[in-house]
């Protein structure tokens, strides 16, 4: 039998997307194909994409492109696949396949009728599958963390947002099955798994007819993992019983990533938010009040359709109130198949741009006195990489989750992969310094 063709895969985009790559490599090797992080050796090069706003279409476009003027056969997979599939096929001749944001799962098949000179278009339109426990998956993250997806699509309809077109609608994974993937990924030796899905705060409402995420907290307390931790978790959904779930089992990080997008409620009921023009202070104001220790992290939308002066103000003052740990800003960019492509009184790409840089530059000196506020206490690190050149360790403490807050760089020595603590002695905007603490005899 003829040797099986060599595949690498090019990831871009975002942790939903990493996990469908995960699967992919996972099916891939059980099959018996080698799999090579090297793009030059490979005989198919996997890109994995994204379609969320321009910027991540441009660097997807960049990456196909390169890969075609160096002669690659190109398996064009994810979001901008299922989005722009016609003209990738037609811009594209070195594209030999397309796949879906819902059909990852289906890639040997892809490949074998690929090997048999077919051109292949495997989307459907309406994704709906979910991979589970069952489905191989080789992790890329690093050996101490996993991304975890409770759930994947949208059922809501912010304006700005194409995802629910590209993604399909919620879909949730059962308590079982769930649980059933962090035992594995604790038998593994992972320490943080992050839960991941489009709103995580509705998971179970299309399979258990009401939202479950307290409930799944509850069994995921459970497993041998020491940090869990909450990505998109939208305020509406942080309901007692959630709030109650994350302070009644230990494992669970008082840390939530609260997706706000803006403050004013013109802004909001403009982009179509669930919880529209109600005030986001009270929502705030109730989140510090039942979880007085809570991290919160979120993102802010600027240069929105019709964002006036008076509008910004008003962001740029909640942030100062709310002294987040943790803020993302990003400009408005407008998609053609969105609601909001269309609105009135767009803002120019200049006075967004200036609109972004202003509040961040609000927000660091308060993101700068939280890390200020560590220096001289003694704090749990995750120990995730080391400097070959110096020997410094650096890891993240409960406060930062991966790729999107800052880092903990550590004195001392530790094994990868593991929570050891840390006295923090210094400290910057971003990021924390310290030196592994003495163990008490």
């Amino acid at each position: 039998m003829a040797n099986k063709p060599t595949i690498a895969i090019s990831h871009l985009g975002c942790e939903k997307n990493r996990i469908d790559s995960e699967h992919m490599l996972g099916l891939l090797a059980q099959a018996g194909y080698q799999v090579d992080s090297n793009e030059e050796l490979a005989d198919y090069v996997i890109v994995n994409t994204c379609s969320f706003i321009q910027t991540a279409r441009e660097e997807s476009v960049r990456t196909l492109v390169e890969l075609a003027e160096a002669n690659k056969k190109i398996i064009i997979s994810g979001c901008m696949a299922q989005h722009f599939q016609e003209e990738l096929l037609a811009e594209l001749p070195e594209a030999v396949a397309v796949v879906g944001s819902g059909d990852y799962h289906k890639i040997v098949n892809v490949i074998k009728r690929i090997e048999t000179g077919e051109r292949v278009k495997e989307i459907t339109a309406k994704p709906t599958y979910i991979a589970d426990e069952t489905v191989p998956r080789y992790r890329t993250t690093n050996e101490g963390m996993a991304y975890l997806r409770v759930a994947e699509g949208c059922d809501y309809r912010c304006s700005f947002c194409i995802i629910p077109q590209l993604r399909g609608k919620q879909r949730s994974r059962s308590i079982e099955s769930i649980t059933a993937e962090a035992e594995q990924l604790a038998a593994q030796g992972v320490q943080e798994i992050v839960l991941i899905s489009q709103i995580t705060t509705n998971y179970g409402i299309d399979i258990y007819g009401e939202p479950k995420l307290d409930q799944l907290l509850r069994e995921l307390g459970k497993v041998d993992i020491p940090w869990i931790r909450i990505h998109y978790a939208y305020p509406t959904g942080l309901t007692p019983k959630v709030i109650e779930a994350i302070k009644d089992t230990p494992n669970v990080l008082p840390y939530l990533d609260l997706p706000l997008q803006h403050s004013h409620p013109e802004i909001l009921q403009a982009m179509n938010r669930p919880w529209q023009g109600r005030v986001n202070d009270a929502i705030v104001e109730r989140i510090r009040a039942q979880l007085p220790e809570a991290i919160l992290r979120t993102t802010f939308i600027v240069g929105f359709p019709g964002e006036s002066e008076e509008h910004f103000e008003h962001l740029v003052q909640f942030v100062k109130r709310h002294q987040f740990d943790h803020v993302g800003v990003f400009t408005f960019s407008p998609e053609e198949e969105t609601a909001a492509y269309s609105l009135p009184d767009q803002v120019s790409q200049e006075i967004m741009e200036m609109r972004r840089d202003i509040l961040m530059k609000v927000q660091q000196p308060i993101a700068a006195s939280k890390n200020l506020a560590c220096v001289g206490k003694t704090v749990e690190v995750l120990i995730e990489q080391e400097n070959p050149a110096t020997g410094e360790l650096i890891g993240r403490s409960a406060r930062f989750a991966p790729e999107v807050d800052g880092l903990v760089y550590v004195r001392g020595k530790a094994s990868l992969g593991s929570i050891v603590s840390v006295k923090i002695t210094t400290a910057d905007v971003y990021d924390l310094y310290g030196e592994i603490a003495p163990v008490v005899a």
